[in-house]
């Protein structure tokens, strides 16, 4: 049983330009499917974006199709999440602070799969691996980032989740464990903020062509799916004061579109 109220998107309800002008948003996974889309639809909505991820190279890359895009100029942040330590991250926060003075939300769209696999074969380094980037990364991003969310006049952090009543069948392992994680971290983190400037919120995106799905659908022809613009642009409304609607529910847009 979710530990969350379910929410739709408004009927109607789209991205425009200026939604999010003046807020400083944190994209993890920024070179990944979702991560790559919510940067460009936030930078669209106005937003100064601060992409973060392990491979520079891919980051690059993600810039400077961001600034062709035109919009406010986005900051490159490597980060890789297996590997960080809290210092890393409150290295993250200070250098916010310092550049801008401000954060307005977050979002959590860096994930780790490897493969479906049962736990009897589960590689145990493959399973810490899924708990760090996937639940314990996000905490302590979250914890070193919420004095600067906590001053911002309204500010998001925004965790992705993925179909529950999938992810406890067979095989789905380390993954399926971790997003179950997230979604009660989510609803903890919600119960201590649940008033004041920091709002929480937990997205269900509908199925998307990512290389997450690739992996783990081998029969099914990913390129059928949607990209993630949908999930994207879901992110926005709740990166958005309108979002405040959603505060503390899982956005489930898997039958919007």
């Amino acid at each position: 049983m979710s530990a969350l109220p379910s929410t739709r998107l408004p009927e109607g309800w789209n991205p425009s330009p200026g939604q999010l002008d003046g807020r400083v948003i944190v994209v993890t996974g920024a070179t990944g499917g979702l991560g790559g889309e919510t940067a460009r639809a936030a930078m669209r909505a106005g937003a100064t974006v601060v992409i973060t991820g392990r491979k520079v190279r891919s980051l690059e890359k993600l810039y400077d199709q961001l600034v062709a895009d035109g919009g406010p100029q986005p900051v490159i942040h490597p980060l890789d999440l297996e590997t960080a330590t809290p210092a890393d991250f409150a290295a993250l926060a200070e250098g916010l602070e310092n550049e801008f003075g401000r954060l307005d939300g977050i979002v959590h769209a860096a994930a780790h799969f490897n493969e479906l696999t049962p736990i009897a074969m589960h590689k145990p380094d493959d399973w810490l691996r899924a708990m760090q980037v996937n639940v314990s990364a996000p905490f302590a991003l979250t914890q070193a980032c919420m004095p600067l969310l906590s001053r911002a006049e309204d500010s998001a952090v925004v965790f992705v989740l993925d179909d529950p009543e999938l992810l406890s069948r067979a095989h789905w392992g380390g993954y399926g464990v971790s997003k179950a994680a997230v979604e009660r971290m989510t609803a903890v983190l919600h119960a201590e903020n649940h008033k004041g400037a920091m709002r929480v919120h937990a997205l269900l995106p509908a199925p998307m062509r990512t290389a997450l799905r690739r992996a783990a659908y081998y029969g099914e022809n990913t390129l059928d799916r949607p990209l993630p613009t949908a999930s994207a642009e879901a992110i926005v409304y709740l990166l958005s004061g309108a979002g405040a609607d959603a505060r503390g529910t899982v956005l489930d847009i898997r039958h919007t579109h």
